[in-house]
């Protein structure tokens, strides 16, 4: 329900709070639902079975509705008073008792005109449904809570010849023709589940089919839905579909429920994935692929976006949220899920840490930001305006680093007892995050997570990043090590103080030249072992290693043991032994990070940084030192290519931002070209090698390894035409020009166009409308199209023109949500060099698309509003000119609750 605000007359959304939870007065056993489905005007038949929930104080029955039309309420058969109170059905005059009754609701709804997606809606002439977190109630009033489950019957009728194909979730038990060229199709779902899980299909699709068996002896049948012509690409998320089936019964004992289970893919889509029972609908980024049109990284993402809501099955509908306030319960275990399910797949060790290192800096660039700005919540909040606005990182990527610490300090196969604790205890039932950490706990008694539960569970309820400070003291005369380990966490909105965290620190010791060296604690007996986890639980720690001939270099918080920012001093010499000789592969990319951030902050505090090198002079930003190191890595032949890659790859721009007190975009920008272009002359016949000696020859594979020699090659390529955009070589941005052309599939391809673009040369343009003559009919490509030159670097202020002039080409729309992120939100969020322009006019352009968006999609524009989260760090005139953006948006009449919380959050101090 709605308020008016004092200040300005306009609708003020009321806060949402979890402490005010309360079970539902109803419980509604059954659903059975008829559709007869017309893109203007849809009609709805509800009947569905209650009962009154005899744990809550008798009252009237409230039922969610939006933007429906209310033809008739029967109960029991007859008809019924009832009254609208804002949107919602209230229904008083009910039987009493605990007896079921039954309730008919017919209403309509045109899916034509819902532009937001949202509940039932047509895209390219079929119909599809989005119901997470609330769009259930846009299709039928309802209780639109994830508490009430029910069982569902679902009948589809429509024409038959503009939609043959109709799905529902859980099993085809009923289908035929009826009159007048329409035909029917009934479903029915075996397992209870909320309506948030509700889906239904309907349009001219094709599938590819997989018949399979399980482990445990059941057949099932696997269908992909696409539209016609693009059958041929789903085969990579057929593969994945089947890997992940294979993987979680394998792994967890978790085995297929149904007799079939159903992708279906859309491309006006406001999230990549969802993940209704049986019947997940999905972004056709994350289904479609194949060599001549998707990426190594696309081909990744698909694999990881298929495991991730396929995994969903079991974490979070067979057992689901008891409120949106424990959406991490879902969401943060099931990205850990699909993050072990990559890592497995991607076999060696060296692939896995490229895999952890990726995610890690997802969270670094992303998440971390967001918990020290405005929008900062726990990972359980306490209260929100509009759930869609926090479908955020914290909730996942965050989410996922609790459920992953749960995992390191009681181990592999410890967790794997705990879920399956969980589901003994669980299955069928909507229930809270702490329910899952205590399973997790009572299935390994002694260890550190049970020993320390209720202060781990504070993961959950205080927001922030928290910061481990280590300092150790060498003592010759013991031959002794003290390492004392401190933690803070900064206030966050709502929350002044923080208690400590517990904080599983996986260590390891180095000698000066690099060799691990064994642990052993101060009254423990030797072990052998050269890695360990401390349990930080206290405000400041300090563990004694003994034994000890010479001052160690401590390798801390190895593999990103939990989320938070280690604070030490290190020097550059010991950042230069952990670079090249930790055999912990994450801090060793870490200690090359942290070489070049160090370098980067010095060059930003400096009041003239030097000159970037030109094509004969030394380093004069990056040092030797660190140019050497990057050499070492390079030509390493016992690292593989996709790690190379991720250490020479230079920290971006928002990371070095979020490490200053005071950013001036600008001047970030500049340093980090001038390192990039120091990087690439100073190793020019390096990356020569590198660029010869990681071509794939033979057919294309998307396994890591070849990724990687791609991904490495790729890297080469564009900083040999950088280096040749400074000497004016014509040599290299010509052989990216022929690969371009030559490329056998599109990793390649984009890889030589992107080098064209990012050095700016001028074969970047015949280029580009090649690119766009070749693919135009092809949506996924074009989105990369359109992103590249809407990422591309700025020079002299050209970028902001160059999207402006995009968002009038014919293949631009802001309607499909995959066209908008491509266009404003590679520009806004993802281009910062660009977009913080000293004349406001990105801040100007992001208002202006905001307000627009939000007429159309308020969940997508909300997403948007969030660029300009952190403009408090910005020097001036940045920061007077954001905040004068954000305030002409919240002046807004006619906001979004979604858009409105986001920049009244922002405006807060």
């Amino acid at each position: 329900m709605l308020q008016l605000s004092k200040e300005d007359g306009q609708a003020a959304p009321v806060a949402i709070r979890r402490e005010d939870y309360t079970a539902p007065a109803y419980w509604i056993d059954s659903v059975e639902l008829t559709f007869d489905l017309d893109p203007a005007k849809t009609r709805v038949l509800n009947r569905m079975t209650l009962r009154r929930n005899a744990d809550v104080p008798a009252q009237p029955l409230r039922l969610h509705g939006e933007d429906l039309n209310l033809a008739r309420v029967l109960v029991n058969g007859q008809g019924t008073s009832f009254k609208m109170d804002g949107g919602q059905l209230v229904l008083e005059n009910l039987p009493e008792g605990t007896d079921a009754f039954a309730l008919e609701i017919f209403t309509t709804c045109a899916p034509a005109k819902n532009t937001k997606l949202m509940g039932l809606y047509v895209s390219n002439d079929s119909f599809f449904t989005q119901c997470e977190a609330e769009g259930f109630r846009r299709i039928t009033y309802f209780l639109d809570r994830p508490d009430v489950m029910a069982s569902y019957s679902v009948t589809l009728r429509a024409d038959k010849t503009q939609y043959p194909v109709l799905l529902s979730n859980g099993n085809l038990v009923d289908s035929g023709d009826l009159e007048d060229g329409r035909h029917f199709a009934k479903w029915v779902d075996p397992h209870k589940k909320p309506c948030y899980l509700f889906a239904l299909v309907a349009g001219k699709l094709v599938a590819r089919e997989q018949k399979i068996r399980t482990r445990a002896g059941t057949d099932h049948l696997l269908q992909v839905y696409v539209r016609p012509g693009d059958l041929g690409k789903t085969e990579h998320a057929m593969n994945s579909l089947m890997a992940s089936i294979a993987w979680d019964e394998a792994r967890f004992g978790l085995p297929l429920d149904l007799e079939r289970f159903m992708i279906v893919a859309t491309s006006d889509f406001n999230m990549g994935a969802m993940e209704n029972k049986g019947l997940n609908i999905f972004n056709t980024k994350y289904v479609l692929a194949s060599e001549a049109t998707a990426t190594d990284t696309d081909f990744a993402n698909i694999e990881s976006v298929v495991g991730h809501e396929y995994f969903h099955n079991w974490t979070g509908n067979r057992v689901t949220c008891r409120d949106w306030f424990q959406l991490s319960l879902k969401e943060g275990l099931t990205v850990f899920r699909d993050q072990e399910f990559s890592m497995d797949l991607a076999g060696s060790p060296s692939a896995r840490a490229v895999k952890r290192i990726e995610d890690v800096r997802v969270l670094r660039t992303a998440q971390f930001p967001e918990d020290a700005g405005p929008m900062a919540h726990p990972v359980r909040p306490d209260s929100y305006v509009e759930i869609n606005n926090f479908y955020t990182v914290t909730i996942y990527e965050k989410g996922s680093e609790v459920v992953r610490m749960q995992h390191n300090l009681v181990g592999r196969d410890g967790f794997a007892k705990g879920m399956k604790l969980y589901f003994e205890r669980h299955d069928g039932q909507a229930v809270t995050c702490d329910d899952f950490v205590q399973a997790i706990a009572d299935a390994n008694p002694t260890s550190p997570l049970a020993q320390h539960l209720p202060q781990f569970k504070r993961w959950y309820s205080q927001a922030g990043t928290p910061r481990v400070h280590a300092t150790g003291v060498y003592d010759a005369a013991t031959r002794s090590y003290a390492l004392t380990l401190s933690q803070s966490c900064p206030a966050t909105p709502g929350q002044p103080t923080k208690e400590p965290f517990v904080i599983p620190v996986e260590l390891g010791l180095l000698s000066a030249s690099g060799t691990p060296l064994p642990l052993q604690q101060a009254g423990e007996a030797a072990s052998g072992a050269t890695s360990q986890v401390l349990v930080l639980t206290e405000a400041s720690q300090t563990f004694t290693f003994t034994n000890l001939d010479a001052a160690p270099v401590p390798s801390l918080l190895r593999n990103f043991s939990a989320p938070v920012v280690l604070d030490i001093d290190y020097t550059d010499a010991e950042l230069l032994t952990l670079l090249a000789h930790d055999t912990d592969a994450f801090n060793r990319w870490e200690a090359g990070q942290r070489l070049a951030l160090r370098i980067a902050i010095n060059s930003i505090a400096a009041s003239a940084f030097p000159e970037s090198a030109t094509a004969t002079s030394e380093p004069k930003i990056l040092g030797t030192a660190f140019v050497e190191a990057m050499r070492a890595v390079l030509r390493n032949p016992a690292l593989d290519a996709a790690f190379k890659e991720l250490v020479l790859t230079l920290p971006s721009e928002t990371y070095i931002a979020e490490q200053l007190d005071v950013v001036d975009p600008q001047r970030i920008h500049a340093v980090r070209e001038a390192m990039r272009t120091e990087l690439a002359l100073a190793l020019r016949a390096d990356w020569e090698w590198a660029w010869e000696q990681h071509q794939n020859t033979g057919g294309y594979r998307p396994d890591s390894v070849s990724a990687g020699r791609r991904a490495l090659s790729g890297m080469a390529l564009n900083m040999l035409c950088i280096a040749a955009k400074t000497t004016g070589d014509a040599v290299w941005p010509g052989k990216a020009y022929q690969r371009f052309k030559d490329a056998g599939n599109m990793t390649d391809r984009f890889n030589a166009l992107t080098a064209l673009v990012a050095s700016g040369h001028d074969l970047a343009a015949p280029a580009l409308a090649r690119f766009h003559t070749l693919f135009k009919d092809e949506p996924l490509v074009i989105d990369k199209w359109f992103a590249l030159q809407a990422g591309a670097p700025d020079r002299g202020g050209n970028i902001l023109p160059i999207v402006r002039q995009l968002m009038q080409h014919p293949d631009f729309s802001l309607k499909n949500p995959n066209r908008a992120r491509s266009v404003i939100f590679s520009y806004c969020n993802a281009n910062p060099g660009a977009f913080h322009r000293q004349d406001a006019g990105g801040y100007v352009f992001w208002s202006e698309r905001v307000i627009e968006l939000d007429a159309i999609n308020p969940q997508v524009a909300a997403r948007l509003a969030r660029a300009l989260d952190r403009w408090k760090k910005l020097a001036d005139p940045w920061r007077t000119a954001a905040r004068e953006a954000i305030a002409r948006v919240a002046a807004r009449e006619g906001l979004s609750n979604d858009v409105r919380e986001v920049v009244n959050r922002a405006l807060s101090e």
